[in-house]
Protein backbone atom coordinates (compact mmCIF):
# COMPACT_ATOMS: atom_id res chain seq x y z
CA UNK A 1 0.00 0.00 0.00
CA UNK A 2 1.15 3.37 -0.47
CA UNK A 3 2.03 5.61 2.16
CA UNK A 4 1.58 8.91 0.83
CA UNK A 5 -2.20 8.84 -0.67
CA UNK A 6 -4.66 11.27 -0.17
CA UNK A 7 -7.15 11.25 2.09
CA UNK A 8 -10.48 11.00 -1.30
CA UNK A 9 -8.37 8.60 -3.27
CA UNK A 10 -6.98 6.24 -0.77
CA UNK A 11 -8.90 5.59 1.59
CA UNK A 12 -11.23 3.07 -0.23
CA UNK A 13 -8.52 1.60 -1.47
CA UNK A 14 -7.29 0.87 1.96
CA UNK A 15 -10.37 -0.34 3.26
CA UNK A 16 -11.46 -2.42 0.55
CA UNK A 17 -8.86 -5.67 0.57
CA UNK A 18 -9.33 -5.52 4.37
CA UNK A 19 -13.12 -6.14 4.39
CA UNK A 20 -14.11 -2.88 5.88
CA UNK A 21 -16.37 0.44 4.99
CA UNK A 22 -16.58 4.05 5.47
CA UNK A 23 -20.36 3.71 7.41
CA UNK A 24 -20.98 7.22 7.69
CA UNK A 25 -19.83 10.85 8.52
CA UNK A 26 -20.51 13.95 10.28
CA UNK A 27 -18.54 17.18 10.43
CA UNK A 28 -17.68 18.06 13.79
CA UNK A 29 -19.18 20.67 16.93
CA UNK A 30 -18.21 21.00 20.65
CA UNK A 31 -21.11 18.68 21.35
CA UNK A 32 -19.50 15.39 20.00
CA UNK A 33 -16.88 15.13 22.43
CA UNK A 34 -13.59 14.24 19.41
CA UNK A 35 -10.52 15.02 20.85
CA UNK A 36 -8.35 17.59 18.90
CA UNK A 37 -5.86 15.62 16.57
CA UNK A 38 -2.68 17.83 18.24
CA UNK A 39 -2.53 20.47 20.24
CA UNK A 40 -2.44 23.00 17.22
CA UNK A 41 -4.67 20.74 14.86
CA UNK A 42 -8.64 20.83 15.81
CA UNK A 43 -11.19 17.51 14.46
CA UNK A 44 -13.31 18.85 12.35
CA UNK A 45 -15.02 15.77 10.92
CA UNK A 46 -15.56 12.15 11.86
CA UNK A 47 -15.36 9.14 9.34
CA UNK A 48 -17.26 5.57 10.82
CA UNK A 49 -15.19 2.84 10.02
CA UNK A 50 -16.25 -0.80 10.21
CA UNK A 51 -17.76 -4.06 8.66
CA UNK A 52 -20.98 -4.88 6.62
CA UNK A 53 -21.56 -8.39 7.11
CA UNK A 54 -18.44 -10.54 7.39
CA UNK A 55 -17.09 -8.63 5.06
CA UNK A 56 -13.56 -8.29 6.81
CA UNK A 57 -13.95 -11.78 8.44
CA UNK A 58 -11.48 -13.37 6.32
CA UNK A 59 -8.75 -10.59 6.71
CA UNK A 60 -8.78 -10.69 9.85
CA UNK A 61 -9.38 -15.07 10.27
CA UNK A 62 -5.56 -15.04 8.67
CA UNK A 63 -3.96 -11.43 11.00
CA UNK A 64 -1.47 -12.39 13.51
CA UNK A 65 -3.79 -11.08 15.85
CA UNK A 66 -5.76 -13.35 15.67
CA UNK A 67 -3.41 -16.34 15.02
CA UNK A 68 -1.02 -15.49 18.37
CA UNK A 69 -3.55 -16.72 20.96
CA UNK A 70 -3.47 -13.42 22.74
CA UNK A 71 -6.31 -11.77 24.64
CA UNK A 72 -8.53 -9.17 22.36
CA UNK A 73 -7.30 -10.15 18.74
CA UNK A 74 -10.59 -8.43 17.17
CA UNK A 75 -9.50 -5.09 19.50
CA UNK A 76 -5.64 -5.58 18.46
CA UNK A 77 -6.00 -5.81 15.15
CA UNK A 78 -8.74 -2.73 15.10
CA UNK A 79 -6.23 -0.35 16.64
CA UNK A 80 -3.44 -1.47 14.63
CA UNK A 81 -5.45 -0.38 11.34
CA UNK A 82 -6.89 2.40 12.53
CA UNK A 83 -3.85 3.79 13.95
CA UNK A 84 -1.91 2.89 10.72
CA UNK A 85 -4.99 5.11 8.76
CA UNK A 86 -4.91 8.17 10.65
CA UNK A 87 -1.21 8.21 10.41
CA UNK A 88 -1.79 7.97 6.51
CA UNK A 89 -4.34 11.07 6.88
CA UNK A 90 -2.94 12.88 9.44
CA UNK A 91 -5.92 12.52 11.36
CA UNK A 92 -6.35 10.56 15.23
CA UNK A 93 -8.16 7.13 15.49
CA UNK A 94 -10.28 6.21 17.94
CA UNK A 95 -11.80 3.44 19.30
CA UNK A 96 -15.33 2.08 20.73
CA UNK A 97 -13.12 0.00 23.53
CA UNK A 98 -10.83 2.79 24.85
CA UNK A 99 -12.69 3.58 28.42
CA UNK A 100 -14.12 4.19 30.76
CA UNK A 101 -15.32 6.58 29.28
CA UNK A 102 -15.92 4.70 26.00
CA UNK A 103 -16.30 7.01 23.15
CA UNK A 104 -19.89 8.03 21.84
CA UNK A 105 -19.91 5.75 18.69
CA UNK A 106 -23.90 5.07 18.84
CA UNK A 107 -24.55 9.09 19.44
CA UNK A 108 -22.22 9.87 16.35
CA UNK A 109 -23.71 6.80 14.47
CA UNK A 110 -26.91 8.23 14.96
CA UNK A 111 -26.30 11.81 13.39
CA UNK A 112 -24.96 10.10 10.51
CA UNK A 113 -28.59 9.92 8.28
CA UNK A 114 -27.25 6.53 7.82
CA UNK A 115 -28.92 4.07 10.30
CA UNK A 116 -32.42 3.95 12.60
CA UNK A 117 -33.84 2.25 15.61
CA UNK A 118 -34.80 -1.38 15.57
CA UNK A 119 -36.97 -3.34 17.92
CA UNK A 120 -34.01 -5.17 19.16
CA UNK A 121 -32.31 -2.20 20.66
CA UNK A 122 -30.07 -1.81 17.70
CA UNK A 123 -28.96 0.16 14.92
CA UNK A 124 -30.67 -0.50 11.82
CA UNK A 125 -28.10 0.64 8.82
CA UNK A 126 -29.58 1.56 5.89
CA UNK A 127 -27.73 -0.99 3.60
CA UNK A 128 -26.67 -3.70 5.52
CA UNK A 129 -29.65 -3.99 8.23
CA UNK A 130 -28.63 -5.37 11.27
CA UNK A 131 -25.37 -6.74 10.29
CA UNK A 132 -22.48 -3.66 10.73
CA UNK A 133 -20.21 -3.11 13.34
CA UNK A 134 -17.97 -0.44 13.70
CA UNK A 135 -14.25 -0.75 14.42
CA UNK A 136 -13.03 2.60 14.91
CA UNK A 137 -13.52 6.26 13.86
CA UNK A 138 -10.84 8.61 12.56
CA UNK A 139 -11.21 12.37 13.02
CA UNK A 140 -9.72 14.65 10.12
CA UNK A 141 -8.98 18.27 10.45
CA UNK A 142 -10.94 18.39 6.96
CA UNK A 143 -13.42 17.48 4.95
CA UNK A 144 -13.50 14.16 2.71
CA UNK A 145 -15.15 13.65 -0.68
CA UNK A 146 -15.25 10.34 0.19
CA UNK A 147 -17.81 10.54 2.82
CA UNK A 148 -21.12 8.41 2.11
CA UNK A 149 -24.37 11.23 1.91
CA UNK A 150 -25.89 11.67 4.66
CA UNK A 151 -29.96 10.34 3.71
CA UNK A 152 -32.51 9.91 6.43
CA UNK A 153 -34.74 6.64 6.07
CA UNK A 154 -37.36 5.03 8.03
CA UNK A 155 -37.21 2.03 9.73
CA UNK A 156 -38.57 -0.65 8.10
CA UNK A 157 -39.81 -1.57 12.22
CA UNK A 158 -42.64 0.67 11.15
CA UNK A 159 -44.34 -1.18 8.22
CA UNK A 160 -43.67 -4.68 9.86
CA UNK A 161 -46.60 -5.98 10.99
CA UNK A 162 -45.45 -9.78 11.55
CA UNK A 163 -42.21 -8.79 13.84
CA UNK A 164 -40.70 -12.07 12.80
CA UNK A 165 -37.48 -10.85 15.11
CA UNK A 166 -39.49 -10.80 18.61
CA UNK A 167 -40.95 -13.99 18.17
CA UNK A 168 -37.87 -15.76 17.08
CA UNK A 169 -36.29 -14.61 20.40
CA UNK A 170 -36.25 -18.48 22.55
CA UNK A 171 -36.37 -15.91 26.01
CA UNK A 172 -38.40 -13.41 24.97
CA UNK A 173 -35.72 -10.93 25.62
CA UNK A 174 -37.18 -7.81 23.58
CA UNK A 175 -40.33 -7.72 25.24
CA UNK A 176 -41.89 -4.45 26.04
CA UNK A 177 -39.57 -2.30 24.02
CA UNK A 178 -36.52 -2.98 25.70
CA UNK A 179 -33.59 -5.43 25.58
CA UNK A 180 -33.13 -7.95 28.77
CA UNK A 181 -29.85 -8.74 28.86
CA UNK A 182 -30.17 -10.96 31.83
CA UNK A 183 -32.47 -13.36 29.94
CA UNK A 184 -30.85 -13.62 26.88
CA UNK A 185 -26.94 -13.83 29.01
CA UNK A 186 -28.36 -16.71 31.18
CA UNK A 187 -29.93 -18.57 28.39
CA UNK A 188 -25.99 -18.24 26.45
CA UNK A 189 -24.32 -19.05 29.24
CA UNK A 190 -26.49 -22.07 30.23
CA UNK A 191 -26.05 -24.05 26.78
CA UNK A 192 -23.28 -23.31 24.73
CA UNK A 193 -25.40 -25.88 22.01
CA UNK A 194 -28.01 -23.61 21.06
CA UNK A 195 -28.33 -21.71 18.05
CA UNK A 196 -27.85 -18.38 18.75
CA UNK A 197 -24.70 -19.45 20.76
CA UNK A 198 -23.73 -21.26 17.79
CA UNK A 199 -24.46 -19.52 14.52
CA UNK A 200 -25.52 -15.70 16.41
CA UNK A 201 -28.50 -13.95 17.65
CA UNK A 202 -32.16 -15.63 16.12
CA UNK A 203 -34.16 -12.67 16.75
CA UNK A 204 -31.32 -10.32 15.01
CA UNK A 205 -31.23 -13.16 12.51
CA UNK A 206 -35.10 -13.27 11.58
CA UNK A 207 -35.19 -9.75 10.55
CA UNK A 208 -35.39 -9.27 6.55
CA UNK A 209 -33.63 -6.52 5.97
CA UNK A 210 -30.18 -6.98 4.98
CA UNK A 211 -30.24 -10.39 5.29
CA UNK A 212 -27.67 -10.90 2.60
CA UNK A 213 -25.18 -9.67 5.29
CA UNK A 214 -25.91 -11.94 8.00
CA UNK A 215 -22.79 -12.89 9.92
CA UNK A 216 -21.20 -16.51 8.97
CA UNK A 217 -21.13 -19.03 11.39
CA UNK A 218 -17.63 -18.67 12.45
CA UNK A 219 -17.15 -14.93 12.67
CA UNK A 220 -21.24 -15.12 14.82
CA UNK A 221 -19.48 -17.39 17.13
CA UNK A 222 -16.44 -15.85 17.74
CA UNK A 223 -19.09 -12.32 18.99
CA UNK A 224 -21.14 -14.48 20.65
CA UNK A 225 -18.12 -16.24 22.42
CA UNK A 226 -17.00 -12.58 23.25
CA UNK A 227 -19.95 -11.27 24.83
CA UNK A 228 -20.86 -14.16 27.03
CA UNK A 229 -16.97 -13.79 28.59
CA UNK A 230 -17.34 -10.39 28.99
CA UNK A 231 -20.64 -10.86 31.06
CA UNK A 232 -18.06 -13.08 32.86
CA UNK A 233 -15.55 -11.01 34.20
Amino acid sequence: MNDNFDNDSGLRDFLKPLGLSLLGSLPLTDEDRVPDISASLPARHLLLIGNGGSSFWLSFRNSPEFEDGLADPLDRWSRRLGNLLAKRLGGLAIFPFDGPPYPPFLTWAGKTGQVVSSRLSMFMHERFGLWHAYRFALALPGLTDQSPVGSEFKSACLTCKDKPCLQACPVNAFADQSYRADLCMDYLRNDSTTACRQTGCEARKACPVGRAFTYVPEHAKFHMDAFVKSRLL
